[in-house]
């Protein structure tokens, strides 16, 4: 079962972050937390990797939704959205709201589930559309 939404952008990292911001906040979500991956692994282990970033989206009206139907879901909301140097390119990676459905079974996540990936599909379209002003 694939449990990401995924594009390749052909831009370097700090500029492909910067937009993925913009296309998030064009589609309701705010970053409540960013974890520079490669900046934490070196300071704590020593060990050296390619740009990694977490950036914690959240768009509250859909958290909300899914809360009122399960408060243990918050372990499953497509909150986090990876930026990451894939070879060449770098890659944009969120959850697919779907996996909230999937794992607990419960339809009435599916509402929210639908909505949260045509707004996570949008902001993700728009990072590899020509043209637009993210």
């Amino acid at each position: 079962m694939r449990y990401d939404r995924t594009v390749h952008l052909d831009t370097d990292f700090a500029t492909a972050v910067s937009r993925v911001r913009e296309a998030l906040a064009e589609q309701g979500f705010g970053i409540l937390t960013e974890i520079d991956v490669t900046a934490t692994l070196k300071a704590k282990l020593d060990h050296d990797m390619e740009d990694y970033v977490i950036l914690g989206a959240c768009n509250p009206p859909l958290a909300h939704r899914a809360l009122e139907v399960d408060r243990t879901i918050g372990l499953l909301l497509p909150c986090n959205v990876v930026v990451r140097r894939d070879g060449d390119h770098t890659a944009v990676q969120a959850l697919d709201p779907n996996t909230m459905v999937t794992l607990t079974g419960l339809d009435a996540l599916r509402p929210v589930a639908e909505e949260a990936t045509h707004r996570l599909d949008a902001a993700l379209a728009s990072l590899t559309t020509p043209g637009t002003s993210v």
